[in-house]
């Protein structure tokens, strides 16, 4: 069995809003147990026996909702599923009566909202850990897993080329503050127009990190080592004419078998999924030899699981 790696004090109760919440060294830790935990450490031991972690969903989920039940079952957790039909986040009761009192009953909570704001008011009202299991600013535990992805492939990413095209989303700002993080070489195309967002990408230039970004999606995909893309038309944006209009404005940016052609013979695609095939991607890509994207949605379960460990134990 594969040793368990203790957890770091540092972390024990802290939000998890964003990447940059964790240090150089403790995004290392969290990345390093999930590693472990997916060669098997901590097998048949239950770190998080007795706790319970409360899951919102304002928006559907099929990897967020079960990597994290199984994750808190695998610790010897329990997860509770609320949806927001249920606890009408901000409606029925404001977020901070929500937050004081799922904090009386549960020992963390995560959240996948609309809006970032709903996220700093839970863990502004809450003592116990937040963490954030998507916004419209942010997706941070799926770079986690992305991150995990990449150094299965390659264990080093300092000055590792990562090109991530499509549209200046929450995966966008995410792949931004993880560049600080991990050291790599990140451009980003979009169409114009749709640039990630300005404070987050300053933020980290400020803090050193090396991004560039383009208007050329052909550019970023040559010689990537890591080509990423996501969805052009998030949930909550299916609006038919906001949708017509998209498709126009991204022609080009599709990753298809001829632009995986572009990447290093080594390189790797990835997709956080779901895909919407024909748009932002085709099959061919997502089944092609280069693709991780299935090892990438098995990795939320492992460094999910990692994540929790850290805050919780």
């Amino acid at each position: 069995m594969v040793e368990a790696i203790k957890p770091v004090s540092s972390l024990k109760g802290r939000d998890f809003l964003s990447n940059l919440d964790l240090s150089p060294t403790e995004y290392r830790a969290v990345l390093d147990t999930a590693h472990a935990m997916k060669r098997g450490a901590f097998k048949g031991l239950r770190p998080l026996e007795g706790q319970t972690l409360a899951m919102i969903f304002e928006k559907p989920s099929l990897r967020t909702r079960t990597t994290f039940e199984v994750a808190m079952n695998q610790l010897g957790g329990h997860a509770v599923n609320l949806t927001n039909a249920e606890i009408g986040l901000g409606t029925r009761e404001p977020v901070r009566d929500i937050a004081l009192n799922l904090e009386r009953w549960v020992e963390g909570i995560m959240a996948r909202v609309y809006l970032h704001s709903t996220l700093e008011e839970l863990a502004r009202y809450s003592s116990k850990p937040v963490i954030n299991g998507l916004s419209d600013l942010l997706h941070p535990v799926q770079l986690l897993a992305d991150y995990q992805t990449i150094e299965e492939t390659f264990p080093d990413t300092r000055g590792l080329k990562v090109a991530y095209i499509g549209d200046g989303n929450n995966m966008a700002n995410a792949h931004i503050q993880c560049a600080v993080l991990s050291g790599v070489k990140l451009t980003i195309a979009t169409p114009r127009g749709y640039e990630p967002n300005a404070v987050i990408y300053m933020e980290a230039l400020k803090l050193g990190a090396d991004i560039t970004l383009t208007h050329d999606p052909r550019a970023a995909a040559e010689g990537a080592q890591v080509l990423y893309t996501d969805v052009w038309v998030s949930m909550g944006q299916e609006a038919e004419a906001s949708q017509k209009r998209k498709i126009k404005d991204f022609a080009g940016f599709q990753v298809n078998p001829a632009m995986l052609e572009l990447i290093d013979p080594e390189g790797i695609f990835l997709h956080c999924l779901p895909a919407h095939y024909g748009e932002e991607v085709v099959e061919e890509a997502t089944l092609h030899r280069k693709s991780r994207v299935f090892d990438q949605a098995e990795n939320r379960l492992h460094a999910q699981k990692a994540l929790l460990y850290h805050l919780l134990s």
